[in-house]
Protein backbone atom coordinates (compact mmCIF):
# COMPACT_ATOMS: atom_id res chain seq x y z
CA UNK A 1 0.00 0.00 0.00
CA UNK A 2 2.87 2.36 1.03
CA UNK A 3 4.36 1.90 -2.36
CA UNK A 4 0.94 2.73 -4.60
CA UNK A 5 0.74 5.95 -2.63
CA UNK A 6 4.20 6.42 -3.13
CA UNK A 7 3.79 5.67 -6.63
CA UNK A 8 0.68 7.81 -6.79
CA UNK A 9 1.98 10.92 -5.36
CA UNK A 10 5.12 10.90 -7.99
CA UNK A 11 2.69 10.67 -10.55
CA UNK A 12 0.97 13.99 -9.06
CA UNK A 13 3.96 15.43 -8.78
CA UNK A 14 5.00 14.93 -12.28
CA UNK A 15 1.77 16.10 -13.75
CA UNK A 16 2.08 18.93 -11.62
CA UNK A 17 5.23 19.87 -12.81
CA UNK A 18 3.97 19.23 -16.31
CA UNK A 19 1.17 21.43 -16.37
CA UNK A 20 2.97 24.30 -14.59
CA UNK A 21 5.13 24.21 -17.84
CA UNK A 22 2.53 25.34 -19.62
CA UNK A 23 2.16 28.40 -18.20
CA UNK A 24 6.14 28.89 -18.45
CA UNK A 25 7.85 27.97 -21.84
CA UNK A 26 11.69 27.38 -21.32
CA UNK A 27 14.12 28.58 -23.83
CA UNK A 28 14.78 26.33 -26.48
CA UNK A 29 19.02 27.57 -26.99
CA UNK A 30 20.83 24.95 -25.35
CA UNK A 31 18.52 22.37 -27.60
CA UNK A 32 19.58 24.30 -30.74
CA UNK A 33 23.52 24.57 -29.49
CA UNK A 34 23.54 20.47 -28.68
CA UNK A 35 21.58 19.81 -31.87
CA UNK A 36 24.67 21.13 -33.43
CA UNK A 37 27.06 19.99 -32.21
CA UNK A 38 25.77 16.39 -32.53
CA UNK A 39 26.03 17.58 -36.10
CA UNK A 40 22.16 18.25 -36.63
CA UNK A 41 21.77 20.92 -39.35
CA UNK A 42 18.10 21.86 -38.30
CA UNK A 43 16.74 25.19 -40.08
CA UNK A 44 13.70 25.83 -37.83
CA UNK A 45 14.41 24.89 -33.85
CA UNK A 46 12.20 26.62 -32.02
CA UNK A 47 13.60 29.56 -29.98
CA UNK A 48 10.66 28.49 -27.09
CA UNK A 49 8.80 25.70 -26.30
CA UNK A 50 5.61 25.23 -28.97
CA UNK A 51 2.67 23.07 -28.73
CA UNK A 52 3.56 19.13 -29.58
CA UNK A 53 0.55 17.51 -30.50
CA UNK A 54 2.72 16.95 -33.61
CA UNK A 55 4.71 14.41 -32.06
CA UNK A 56 4.57 10.57 -32.47
CA UNK A 57 7.22 9.60 -29.60
CA UNK A 58 8.24 11.94 -27.02
CA UNK A 59 5.53 13.77 -24.61
CA UNK A 60 3.27 15.81 -26.20
CA UNK A 61 3.16 18.78 -24.03
CA UNK A 62 5.28 21.83 -24.73
CA UNK A 63 7.94 21.14 -26.71
CA UNK A 64 11.53 22.17 -28.53
CA UNK A 65 10.82 19.24 -31.15
CA UNK A 66 9.29 19.83 -34.73
CA UNK A 67 8.32 16.39 -36.77
CA UNK A 68 10.74 16.98 -38.97
CA UNK A 69 13.36 16.99 -35.81
CA UNK A 70 11.54 13.95 -34.27
CA UNK A 71 12.73 12.04 -37.46
CA UNK A 72 15.46 12.88 -37.46
CA UNK A 73 16.42 11.73 -34.19
CA UNK A 74 14.72 8.48 -34.98
CA UNK A 75 17.13 7.80 -37.29
CA UNK A 76 20.06 9.04 -35.42
CA UNK A 77 19.30 7.00 -32.57
CA UNK A 78 19.50 3.96 -35.04
CA UNK A 79 22.83 4.75 -36.25
CA UNK A 80 23.99 5.47 -32.89
CA UNK A 81 22.72 2.18 -31.25
CA UNK A 82 24.37 0.20 -34.35
CA UNK A 83 27.86 2.03 -33.35
CA UNK A 84 27.58 1.46 -29.84
CA UNK A 85 27.09 -2.29 -30.01
CA UNK A 86 30.17 -2.29 -32.82
CA UNK A 87 31.92 -0.19 -30.42
CA UNK A 88 31.20 -2.43 -27.38
CA UNK A 89 31.82 -5.47 -29.33
CA UNK A 90 35.00 -4.25 -30.51
CA UNK A 91 37.71 -6.02 -28.00
CA UNK A 92 35.93 -9.22 -28.85
CA UNK A 93 35.74 -8.57 -32.74
CA UNK A 94 39.67 -7.74 -32.55
CA UNK A 95 40.23 -10.84 -30.24
CA UNK A 96 39.19 -12.98 -32.50
CA UNK A 97 40.43 -11.57 -35.83
CA UNK A 98 44.70 -10.77 -34.76
CA UNK A 99 44.48 -14.46 -32.86
CA UNK A 100 43.45 -16.36 -35.79
CA UNK A 101 45.63 -15.06 -37.65
CA UNK A 102 48.43 -15.03 -35.80
CA UNK A 103 48.06 -18.82 -34.80
CA UNK A 104 47.11 -19.95 -38.60
CA UNK A 105 50.21 -17.97 -39.40
CA UNK A 106 52.28 -19.81 -36.65
CA UNK A 107 51.02 -22.84 -37.48
CA UNK A 108 52.25 -22.73 -41.24
CA UNK A 109 55.47 -21.27 -40.90
CA UNK A 110 55.92 -24.49 -38.16
CA UNK A 111 54.95 -27.10 -40.89
CA UNK A 112 57.43 -25.00 -43.46
CA UNK A 113 60.13 -24.94 -40.88
CA UNK A 114 59.55 -28.18 -39.85
CA UNK A 115 59.96 -29.83 -43.34
CA UNK A 116 62.72 -27.61 -44.07
CA UNK A 117 64.73 -29.25 -40.94
CA UNK A 118 64.17 -32.77 -42.17
CA UNK A 119 65.21 -31.77 -45.89
CA UNK A 120 68.08 -30.37 -44.19
CA UNK A 121 69.09 -33.10 -42.34
CA UNK A 122 68.11 -35.73 -45.06
CA UNK A 123 70.05 -34.06 -46.97
CA UNK A 124 73.37 -33.97 -45.12
CA UNK A 125 73.01 -37.95 -43.76
CA UNK A 126 72.02 -39.37 -47.17
CA UNK A 127 72.84 -37.02 -49.91
CA UNK A 128 72.21 -37.60 -53.78
CA UNK A 129 69.99 -40.59 -52.78
CA UNK A 130 67.77 -38.63 -50.48
CA UNK A 131 67.36 -35.78 -52.73
CA UNK A 132 66.18 -38.58 -55.88
CA UNK A 133 63.16 -39.75 -53.25
CA UNK A 134 62.84 -36.42 -51.68
CA UNK A 135 59.30 -36.05 -53.27
CA UNK A 136 57.54 -38.78 -50.60
CA UNK A 137 57.95 -36.67 -48.24
CA UNK A 138 57.57 -33.40 -49.78
CA UNK A 139 53.95 -35.26 -50.61
CA UNK A 140 53.71 -36.05 -46.37
CA UNK A 141 54.12 -31.96 -45.77
CA UNK A 142 51.51 -31.18 -48.68
CA UNK A 143 49.15 -33.61 -47.30
CA UNK A 144 49.46 -32.11 -43.85
CA UNK A 145 49.32 -28.59 -44.86
CA UNK A 146 46.54 -29.58 -46.83
CA UNK A 147 44.38 -31.32 -44.01
CA UNK A 148 45.38 -28.41 -41.80
CA UNK A 149 44.12 -25.38 -44.14
CA UNK A 150 40.68 -27.52 -44.43
CA UNK A 151 41.14 -30.26 -47.02
CA UNK A 152 38.72 -33.48 -47.47
CA UNK A 153 42.29 -35.37 -45.89
CA UNK A 154 41.91 -38.46 -43.62
CA UNK A 155 44.89 -38.38 -42.03
CA UNK A 156 44.82 -42.01 -40.85
CA UNK A 157 44.94 -43.30 -44.47
CA UNK A 158 47.32 -40.52 -45.86
CA UNK A 159 49.66 -41.75 -43.54
CA UNK A 160 49.27 -45.20 -44.24
CA UNK A 161 49.70 -44.35 -47.86
CA UNK A 162 52.72 -42.80 -46.86
CA UNK A 163 54.38 -45.44 -45.06
CA UNK A 164 53.04 -48.14 -48.31
CA UNK A 165 54.69 -45.23 -50.73
CA UNK A 166 58.02 -45.64 -48.51
CA UNK A 167 57.79 -49.54 -48.07
CA UNK A 168 57.15 -50.03 -52.32
CA UNK A 169 60.39 -47.98 -52.89
CA UNK A 170 62.37 -49.68 -50.70
CA UNK A 171 61.51 -52.94 -51.27
CA UNK A 172 61.42 -52.36 -55.12
CA UNK A 173 65.31 -51.23 -54.58
CA UNK A 174 66.32 -53.98 -52.19
CA UNK A 175 64.98 -56.60 -54.78
CA UNK A 176 65.77 -55.19 -58.09
CA UNK A 177 67.20 -58.70 -59.42
CA UNK A 178 63.00 -58.71 -59.99
CA UNK A 179 60.58 -57.61 -62.02
CA UNK A 180 58.25 -55.37 -59.72
CA UNK A 181 54.92 -54.54 -61.01
CA UNK A 182 52.05 -52.33 -60.19
CA UNK A 183 50.13 -54.99 -59.08
CA UNK A 184 52.56 -56.75 -56.95
CA UNK A 185 53.13 -53.52 -55.26
CA UNK A 186 49.46 -53.26 -54.75
CA UNK A 187 49.42 -57.12 -52.86
CA UNK A 188 52.22 -55.37 -50.87
CA UNK A 189 50.55 -52.31 -49.80
CA UNK A 190 47.92 -54.99 -48.92
CA UNK A 191 50.41 -56.77 -46.02
CA UNK A 192 51.82 -53.12 -44.65
CA UNK A 193 50.26 -53.80 -41.21
CA UNK A 194 51.14 -57.40 -41.07
CA UNK A 195 54.45 -57.13 -42.17
CA UNK A 196 55.44 -53.93 -39.75
CA UNK A 197 58.89 -53.25 -41.85
CA UNK A 198 59.01 -49.71 -40.15
CA UNK A 199 58.87 -51.72 -36.67
CA UNK A 200 56.29 -49.48 -34.32
CA UNK A 201 56.90 -46.54 -35.40
CA UNK A 202 54.49 -45.92 -38.23
CA UNK A 203 51.70 -46.61 -35.56
CA UNK A 204 53.32 -44.37 -32.49
CA UNK A 205 53.94 -42.05 -35.01
CA UNK A 206 50.25 -41.82 -36.33
CA UNK A 207 48.60 -41.62 -33.28
CA UNK A 208 50.89 -38.73 -32.18
CA UNK A 209 50.28 -36.82 -35.85
CA UNK A 210 46.67 -37.29 -35.64
CA UNK A 211 45.89 -36.40 -32.28
CA UNK A 212 47.49 -32.88 -32.46
CA UNK A 213 46.80 -31.95 -36.13
CA UNK A 214 43.30 -32.28 -35.36
CA UNK A 215 43.66 -30.47 -32.51
CA UNK A 216 45.27 -27.79 -34.25
CA UNK A 217 42.74 -27.49 -36.99
CA UNK A 218 39.84 -27.47 -35.04
CA UNK A 219 41.06 -24.82 -32.83
CA UNK A 220 42.12 -22.83 -35.71
CA UNK A 221 38.81 -23.27 -37.45
CA UNK A 222 37.10 -22.57 -33.84
CA UNK A 223 38.69 -19.19 -33.68
CA UNK A 224 37.56 -18.57 -37.31
CA UNK A 225 33.94 -19.60 -36.22
CA UNK A 226 34.17 -17.19 -33.34
CA UNK A 227 34.84 -14.76 -35.47
CA UNK A 228 32.52 -14.60 -37.96
CA UNK A 229 29.68 -14.98 -35.43
CA UNK A 230 31.10 -12.02 -33.03
CA UNK A 231 31.43 -9.86 -36.40
CA UNK A 232 27.79 -11.14 -37.95
CA UNK A 233 25.57 -11.07 -34.36
CA UNK A 234 27.63 -7.46 -33.92
CA UNK A 235 25.60 -5.95 -36.99
CA UNK A 236 22.26 -5.30 -35.26
CA UNK A 237 18.90 -5.24 -37.32
CA UNK A 238 16.93 -2.28 -35.52
CA UNK A 239 13.06 -3.11 -35.73
CA UNK A 240 10.65 -0.45 -35.67
CA UNK A 241 9.92 -0.44 -32.34
CA UNK A 242 13.64 -1.10 -30.87
CA UNK A 243 14.00 2.52 -32.71
CA UNK A 244 10.83 4.29 -31.17
CA UNK A 245 12.13 3.06 -27.46
CA UNK A 246 15.60 4.17 -28.61
CA UNK A 247 14.66 7.80 -29.77
CA UNK A 248 12.40 8.14 -26.69
CA UNK A 249 15.17 7.27 -24.55
CA UNK A 250 17.81 9.49 -26.33
CA UNK A 251 16.75 12.12 -27.51
CA UNK A 252 13.18 12.85 -26.34
CA UNK A 253 14.72 14.65 -23.66
CA UNK A 254 16.20 17.01 -26.36
CA UNK A 255 12.35 18.04 -27.16
CA UNK A 256 12.06 18.65 -23.43
CA UNK A 257 14.50 21.10 -23.47
CA UNK A 258 17.15 18.96 -21.19
CA UNK A 259 19.95 17.75 -23.65
CA UNK A 260 22.19 17.43 -21.33
CA UNK A 261 20.20 15.30 -18.99
CA UNK A 262 21.22 11.40 -19.64
CA UNK A 263 18.91 8.04 -19.17
CA UNK A 264 18.35 6.34 -15.97
CA UNK A 265 20.38 3.16 -15.90
CA UNK A 266 17.60 0.76 -15.36
CA UNK A 267 15.88 2.83 -18.36
CA UNK A 268 18.89 1.70 -20.62
CA UNK A 269 18.71 -1.73 -19.24
CA UNK A 270 15.40 -2.58 -20.15
CA UNK A 271 15.81 -0.70 -23.05
CA UNK A 272 18.70 -2.53 -24.36
CA UNK A 273 17.14 -5.69 -22.79
CA UNK A 274 14.82 -5.58 -25.27
CA UNK A 275 16.54 -3.96 -28.53
CA UNK A 276 19.00 -7.29 -27.82
CA UNK A 277 17.20 -10.01 -26.71
CA UNK A 278 17.71 -12.78 -29.75
CA UNK A 279 21.51 -11.75 -29.20
CA UNK A 280 20.97 -12.32 -25.44
CA UNK A 281 19.73 -15.63 -26.69
CA UNK A 282 23.03 -16.79 -28.40
CA UNK A 283 24.64 -16.82 -24.50
CA UNK A 284 23.99 -20.45 -23.52
CA UNK A 285 25.38 -21.65 -26.75
CA UNK A 286 28.30 -19.30 -26.72
CA UNK A 287 29.46 -20.08 -23.41
CA UNK A 288 29.59 -23.68 -24.25
CA UNK A 289 31.62 -23.16 -27.39
CA UNK A 290 33.79 -20.58 -25.20
CA UNK A 291 34.38 -23.71 -22.73
CA UNK A 292 34.82 -26.10 -25.77
CA UNK A 293 37.84 -23.62 -26.92
CA UNK A 294 39.41 -23.46 -23.75
CA UNK A 295 39.70 -27.66 -22.82
CA UNK A 296 41.32 -27.88 -27.10
CA UNK A 297 43.73 -25.10 -25.96
CA UNK A 298 44.81 -27.12 -22.43
CA UNK A 299 44.98 -30.14 -25.09
CA UNK A 300 47.01 -27.94 -27.42
CA UNK A 301 49.53 -27.05 -24.21
CA UNK A 302 49.52 -30.49 -23.29
CA UNK A 303 49.30 -34.17 -24.95
CA UNK A 304 48.66 -32.36 -27.97
CA UNK A 305 51.14 -30.25 -28.34
CA UNK A 306 51.89 -29.72 -31.65
CA UNK A 307 55.66 -29.17 -30.48
CA UNK A 308 56.21 -33.19 -29.51
CA UNK A 309 54.90 -34.08 -32.47
CA UNK A 310 57.06 -31.87 -35.24
CA UNK A 311 60.82 -31.72 -33.59
CA UNK A 312 61.71 -35.38 -33.69
CA UNK A 313 59.72 -36.00 -36.49
CA UNK A 314 62.75 -36.45 -38.65
CA UNK A 315 64.64 -38.74 -36.23
CA UNK A 316 61.87 -40.80 -35.86
CA UNK A 317 61.24 -41.47 -39.77
CA UNK A 318 64.44 -42.18 -39.64
CA UNK A 319 64.29 -44.76 -36.81
CA UNK A 320 61.09 -46.31 -39.19
CA UNK A 321 64.05 -46.20 -41.88
CA UNK A 322 66.36 -48.11 -39.94
CA UNK A 323 63.94 -50.64 -38.95
CA UNK A 324 63.08 -51.63 -42.23
CA UNK A 325 67.05 -51.83 -43.28
CA UNK A 326 67.14 -54.11 -40.45
CA UNK A 327 64.45 -56.16 -41.16
CA UNK A 328 64.82 -55.83 -45.27
CA UNK A 329 65.68 -59.66 -46.12
CA UNK A 330 63.07 -60.91 -43.79
CA UNK A 331 60.69 -58.68 -45.54
CA UNK A 332 61.18 -59.84 -48.43
CA UNK A 333 61.09 -63.40 -47.52
CA UNK A 334 57.53 -62.79 -46.18
CA UNK A 335 56.14 -60.82 -49.21
CA UNK A 336 57.24 -63.72 -51.69
CA UNK A 337 55.78 -66.34 -49.25
CA UNK A 338 52.55 -63.81 -49.48
CA UNK A 339 52.11 -62.37 -52.94
CA UNK A 340 54.42 -64.98 -55.34
CA UNK A 341 58.44 -65.26 -56.22
CA UNK A 342 58.17 -61.97 -59.05
CA UNK A 343 59.83 -62.47 -62.34
CA UNK A 344 63.55 -62.26 -62.48
CA UNK A 345 65.17 -58.93 -64.55
CA UNK A 346 68.01 -60.63 -65.71
CA UNK A 347 70.19 -58.19 -63.76
CA UNK A 348 70.88 -60.13 -60.93
CA UNK A 349 74.56 -61.21 -61.73
CA UNK A 350 75.03 -57.15 -61.46
CA UNK A 351 78.03 -56.74 -59.51
CA UNK A 352 78.58 -54.81 -56.37
CA UNK A 353 80.15 -51.89 -58.14
CA UNK A 354 79.30 -48.90 -55.71
CA UNK A 355 78.98 -50.50 -52.20
CA UNK A 356 81.01 -47.41 -50.79
CA UNK A 357 78.55 -45.07 -52.21
CA UNK A 358 76.39 -46.70 -49.71
CA UNK A 359 76.05 -45.23 -46.26
CA UNK A 360 79.45 -45.96 -44.19
CA UNK A 361 77.51 -45.50 -40.99
CA UNK A 362 72.78 -45.25 -40.90
CA UNK A 363 70.60 -44.15 -38.39
CA UNK A 364 70.43 -46.29 -34.93
CA UNK A 365 67.65 -45.98 -32.60
CA UNK A 366 67.69 -42.47 -30.75
CA UNK A 367 68.58 -42.63 -27.37
CA UNK A 368 69.75 -39.53 -25.65
CA UNK A 369 73.04 -41.08 -25.15
CA UNK A 370 73.63 -41.52 -28.44
CA UNK A 371 72.33 -39.62 -30.85
CA UNK A 372 72.24 -41.06 -34.82
CA UNK A 373 75.22 -40.71 -37.05
CA UNK A 374 75.54 -38.83 -40.60
CA UNK A 375 76.85 -40.76 -43.40
CA UNK A 376 79.81 -39.06 -43.44
CA UNK A 377 80.20 -40.45 -39.54
CA UNK A 378 79.30 -37.08 -38.26
CA UNK A 379 77.83 -36.69 -34.95
CA UNK A 380 73.50 -35.37 -35.34
CA UNK A 381 74.41 -33.47 -32.08
CA UNK A 382 76.98 -31.74 -34.33
CA UNK A 383 74.82 -31.65 -36.95
CA UNK A 384 71.84 -29.89 -34.85
CA UNK A 385 73.73 -27.67 -33.49
CA UNK A 386 74.70 -26.70 -36.85
CA UNK A 387 71.28 -26.13 -37.48
CA UNK A 388 70.45 -24.55 -34.33
CA UNK A 389 72.45 -20.87 -35.78
CA UNK A 390 70.14 -17.90 -36.03
CA UNK A 391 69.23 -18.33 -39.57
CA UNK A 392 68.70 -22.64 -39.58
CA UNK A 393 65.76 -24.26 -39.61
CA UNK A 394 65.90 -25.66 -36.35
CA UNK A 395 66.36 -22.25 -34.71
CA UNK A 396 63.16 -20.79 -36.73
CA UNK A 397 61.31 -23.96 -35.15
CA UNK A 398 61.88 -23.48 -32.02
CA UNK A 399 61.50 -19.81 -32.16
CA UNK A 400 58.05 -20.53 -33.55
CA UNK A 401 56.71 -23.17 -31.19
CA UNK A 402 57.49 -20.35 -28.52
CA UNK A 403 55.28 -17.71 -30.43
CA UNK A 404 52.72 -20.54 -31.04
CA UNK A 405 52.91 -21.27 -26.99
CA UNK A 406 52.47 -17.69 -26.11
CA UNK A 407 49.64 -17.36 -28.64
CA UNK A 408 47.77 -20.03 -27.36
CA UNK A 409 48.35 -18.75 -23.48
CA UNK A 410 47.09 -15.19 -24.36
CA UNK A 411 44.38 -16.74 -26.75
CA UNK A 412 42.80 -18.90 -23.62
CA UNK A 413 42.87 -15.86 -21.50
CA UNK A 414 41.03 -13.45 -23.57
CA UNK A 415 38.40 -16.62 -23.89
CA UNK A 416 37.75 -16.27 -20.21
CA UNK A 417 37.35 -12.95 -20.41
CA UNK A 418 34.51 -13.49 -23.15
CA UNK A 419 31.97 -15.62 -21.39
CA UNK A 420 28.57 -14.13 -21.09
CA UNK A 421 29.23 -11.40 -23.77
CA UNK A 422 26.12 -11.27 -25.23
CA UNK A 423 24.12 -11.09 -22.31
CA UNK A 424 26.37 -8.86 -20.65
CA UNK A 425 26.23 -6.35 -23.84
CA UNK A 426 23.49 -4.34 -22.36
CA UNK A 427 24.82 -3.71 -19.04
CA UNK A 428 28.22 -2.89 -21.17
CA UNK A 429 26.79 -0.55 -23.68
CA UNK A 430 24.63 1.17 -20.47
CA UNK A 431 27.83 2.82 -18.99
CA UNK A 432 27.87 6.27 -18.13
CA UNK A 433 31.10 7.25 -20.73
CA UNK A 434 27.99 5.88 -23.57
CA UNK A 435 24.42 6.54 -22.53
CA UNK A 436 23.64 6.48 -18.88
CA UNK A 437 24.10 9.02 -16.14
CA UNK A 438 25.58 6.77 -14.48
CA UNK A 439 25.79 6.38 -10.12
CA UNK A 440 24.25 9.70 -9.66
CA UNK A 441 24.44 11.11 -6.39
CA UNK A 442 20.29 12.15 -7.23
CA UNK A 443 18.74 9.40 -8.84
CA UNK A 444 15.96 12.06 -9.75
CA UNK A 445 18.35 13.65 -12.61
CA UNK A 446 17.80 11.02 -14.75
CA UNK A 447 15.75 10.87 -17.79
CA UNK A 448 13.06 8.25 -17.33
CA UNK A 449 11.44 8.24 -20.58
CA UNK A 450 8.87 10.91 -19.58
CA UNK A 451 10.70 13.77 -17.35
CA UNK A 452 13.68 14.09 -15.31
CA UNK A 453 13.09 12.14 -12.46
CA UNK A 454 13.99 8.57 -11.00
CA UNK A 455 12.74 5.16 -13.24
CA UNK A 456 10.32 2.57 -11.02
CA UNK A 457 9.63 -0.29 -13.56
CA UNK A 458 12.01 -3.49 -12.59
CA UNK A 459 15.06 -4.35 -14.82
CA UNK A 460 13.56 -7.33 -16.73
CA UNK A 461 15.75 -10.72 -17.18
CA UNK A 462 17.83 -11.54 -20.25
CA UNK A 463 16.45 -13.25 -23.42
CA UNK A 464 13.66 -13.51 -25.96
CA UNK A 465 10.94 -15.25 -23.42
CA UNK A 466 11.72 -12.63 -20.62
CA UNK A 467 10.72 -9.98 -22.56
CA UNK A 468 6.58 -9.87 -22.87
CA UNK A 469 6.16 -7.39 -20.36
CA UNK A 470 9.19 -5.05 -21.38
CA UNK A 471 7.56 -1.84 -20.72
CA UNK A 472 9.92 0.04 -22.92
CA UNK A 473 9.93 -1.98 -26.17
CA UNK A 474 6.84 -3.93 -27.76
CA UNK A 475 8.81 -7.48 -28.57
CA UNK A 476 7.48 -10.48 -30.38
CA UNK A 477 8.70 -13.46 -28.26
CA UNK A 478 6.52 -15.84 -30.82
CA UNK A 479 9.16 -14.48 -33.98
CA UNK A 480 12.91 -15.39 -32.31
CA UNK A 481 15.27 -14.07 -34.97
CA UNK A 482 16.30 -16.47 -37.90
CA UNK A 483 19.79 -15.17 -38.34
CA UNK A 484 20.48 -15.22 -34.99
CA UNK A 485 19.26 -19.00 -34.95
CA UNK A 486 21.63 -19.53 -37.49
CA UNK A 487 24.73 -17.80 -35.85
CA UNK A 488 23.49 -20.15 -32.75
CA UNK A 489 23.03 -23.61 -34.80
CA UNK A 490 26.76 -23.01 -36.26
CA UNK A 491 28.07 -22.39 -32.48
CA UNK A 492 26.50 -26.06 -31.84
CA UNK A 493 28.44 -27.36 -34.45
CA UNK A 494 31.44 -26.23 -33.79
CA UNK A 495 31.40 -26.98 -30.21
CA UNK A 496 29.99 -30.28 -31.39
CA UNK A 497 34.04 -30.46 -33.46
CA UNK A 498 35.69 -29.34 -30.12
CA UNK A 499 34.34 -31.99 -28.11
CA UNK A 500 35.76 -34.42 -30.36
CA UNK A 501 38.92 -33.10 -31.31
CA UNK A 502 39.41 -32.72 -27.04
CA UNK A 503 39.20 -36.60 -27.36
CA UNK A 504 41.13 -37.13 -30.10
CA UNK A 505 38.58 -37.53 -32.48
CA UNK A 506 37.87 -36.03 -36.39
CA UNK A 507 34.65 -35.79 -36.63
CA UNK A 508 34.66 -35.36 -40.46
CA UNK A 509 36.47 -38.80 -40.67
CA UNK A 510 34.83 -40.38 -37.69
CA UNK A 511 33.58 -43.33 -39.21
CA UNK A 512 36.65 -44.29 -41.18
CA UNK A 513 38.83 -44.09 -38.68
CA UNK A 514 36.84 -46.21 -36.54
CA UNK A 515 37.28 -48.64 -39.83
CA UNK A 516 41.14 -47.96 -40.12
CA UNK A 517 41.80 -48.54 -36.33
CA UNK A 518 39.71 -52.01 -36.69
CA UNK A 519 41.87 -53.01 -39.67
CA UNK A 520 45.18 -51.66 -39.17
CA UNK A 521 45.96 -50.19 -42.55
CA UNK A 522 43.03 -48.10 -43.89
CA UNK A 523 44.34 -49.74 -46.95
CA UNK A 524 41.08 -51.13 -48.13
CA UNK A 525 42.16 -54.82 -47.21
CA UNK A 526 39.30 -57.22 -46.78
CA UNK A 527 39.37 -60.56 -44.40
CA UNK A 528 40.25 -62.07 -47.45
CA UNK A 529 43.63 -60.37 -47.71
CA UNK A 530 44.70 -62.16 -44.03
CA UNK A 531 43.77 -65.36 -45.09
CA UNK A 532 45.74 -65.32 -47.77
CA UNK A 533 48.74 -64.37 -46.06
CA UNK A 534 48.44 -65.91 -42.82
CA UNK A 535 50.40 -68.62 -42.48
CA UNK A 536 53.37 -66.11 -43.26
CA UNK A 537 51.99 -63.76 -40.37
CA UNK A 538 54.20 -65.83 -37.82
CA UNK A 539 57.69 -65.02 -37.37
CA UNK A 540 59.64 -66.20 -40.45
CA UNK A 541 62.83 -67.52 -39.94
CA UNK A 542 65.92 -64.91 -41.42
CA UNK A 543 67.31 -66.54 -44.10
CA UNK A 544 70.92 -66.51 -44.64
CA UNK A 545 71.93 -65.92 -41.16
CA UNK A 546 71.18 -66.53 -37.27
CA UNK A 547 71.57 -63.38 -35.33
CA UNK A 548 72.49 -65.53 -31.87
CA UNK A 549 75.77 -66.26 -33.70
CA UNK A 550 74.91 -70.05 -34.44
CA UNK A 551 75.70 -69.93 -38.05
CA UNK A 552 73.64 -70.41 -41.23
CA UNK A 553 70.03 -71.40 -40.83
CA UNK A 554 68.28 -74.45 -42.88
CA UNK A 555 64.83 -73.32 -44.00
CA UNK A 556 62.77 -75.58 -46.82
CA UNK A 557 61.84 -72.79 -48.10
CA UNK A 558 64.77 -71.05 -49.41
CA UNK A 559 65.19 -73.59 -52.02
CA UNK A 560 62.20 -72.39 -53.95
CA UNK A 561 63.27 -68.57 -53.20
CA UNK A 562 66.59 -67.91 -55.02
CA UNK A 563 66.17 -64.05 -53.56
CA UNK A 564 68.32 -64.47 -50.27
CA UNK A 565 71.43 -66.22 -50.00
CA UNK A 566 72.26 -69.01 -47.50
CA UNK A 567 75.43 -67.58 -46.86
CA UNK A 568 76.00 -64.67 -44.51
CA UNK A 569 78.83 -62.54 -46.28
CA UNK A 570 76.41 -62.37 -49.73
CA UNK A 571 73.23 -61.50 -47.51
CA UNK A 572 74.92 -58.58 -46.39
CA UNK A 573 76.57 -57.99 -49.68
CA UNK A 574 73.32 -58.14 -51.36
CA UNK A 575 71.90 -55.50 -48.27
CA UNK A 576 74.52 -52.69 -48.90
CA UNK A 577 73.95 -53.02 -52.97
CA UNK A 578 70.36 -53.05 -52.01
CA UNK A 579 70.40 -49.47 -49.98
CA UNK A 580 72.68 -47.92 -52.21
CA UNK A 581 70.29 -48.64 -55.12
CA UNK A 582 67.31 -47.56 -52.61
CA UNK A 583 68.76 -44.00 -51.94
CA UNK A 584 69.69 -43.39 -55.90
Amino acid sequence: MLRIQTVLWTFFVVLSVAVGADFKPRNCSEVREASVSKGFSFENVPLQEISGEHLRLCPQGNTCCTSEMEDKFGQQSKWEFENLVEETSHDLRSTFVSRHKKFDEFFLELLENTERSLNEMFVRTYGKPYMQNSEVFQNLFAELKRYYTGGNVNLEEMLNDFWSRLLERMFTLLNSQYIITEDYLECISKYTDQLKPFGDVPRKLKAQVTRAFIAARTFVQGLSVGREVANRVSKVSSTPACIRALTKMMYCPYCQAMPSVKPCNNYCLNVMKGCLANQADLDPEWNQYVDAMLLVAQRLEGPFNIESVMEPIDVKISEGIMNMQDNSVQVSYRVFQGCGQPKPSGMGSRSTRGVSDVFNARFRPYSPEERPTTAAGTSLDRLVRRGRDPHGPQCLRRNVWSAMQHSVIDIKEKLKLFKKFWSNLPEDICQPHRVTAGNATDDEQCWNGHTKGRYFPEVLKDGLTNQVNNPEVGVDITRPDTFIRQQIMALRVMTNKLKNAYNGNDIYFQDSSDEGSGSGSGSGCTEACVTEFEFASTEAPMVGADRSGSGPVEDSAAATHPAPSAVLPASLALLALALHRLWR
